[in-house]
């Protein structure tokens, strides 16, 4: 496992994702898979430096990741207080699909082939193997 500790800014946030997809790339990922850890490199390292950590700079975002000939796998922290991601409201309601946020979580359960939170809800684990295709669209 790779581990990488940085401020809560979104430069250092963005040139990880470029590295780990670089690295996703190099192993062979097909389109489909790397589009899955983009979405979720996205969505969580954005997550932990603005809601977690609320762009405080003073705190750090910790993720430990690990790109393998089979998966894909990484954890993303921040010292934030957390949050129970079951009690977020359901972006598929009827008065949720204009909101112009919070699908986030729905769309990374989605895509990657595991995803689970700790009990404070400050780090989240994320697997995608890399034979899994996408969900089916309809």
């Amino acid at each position: 496992m790779t581990r990488v500790i940085f401020p809560s800014r979104m430069p250092e946030a963005i040139e990880l994702r470029k590295k780990i997809l670089d690295e996703v790339e190099a192993k062979g990922y097909g389109e489909n898979a790397t589009f899955a850890i983009q979405l979720a490199l996205e969505e969580g390292l954005t997550n932990a430096v603005r809601h977690g950590n609320c762009c405080d700079e003073a705190k750090k975002v910790t993720v430990e990741y690990e790109v393998t000939d089979e998966q894909f796998e990484i954890t993303i922290c921040d010292e934030g207080c957390g949050f129970n991601p079951e009690k977020l409201p359901d972006p598929t309601d009827l008065e949720n699909l204009d909101r112009p946020c919070g699908r986030g979580v729905m769309l990374v359960k989605a895509y990657m082939t595991e995803v689970s939170y700790n009990d404070r809800g400050n780090c989240v684990h994320m697997i995608k193997r890399k034979d899994c295709s996408l969900p089916a669209v309809s």
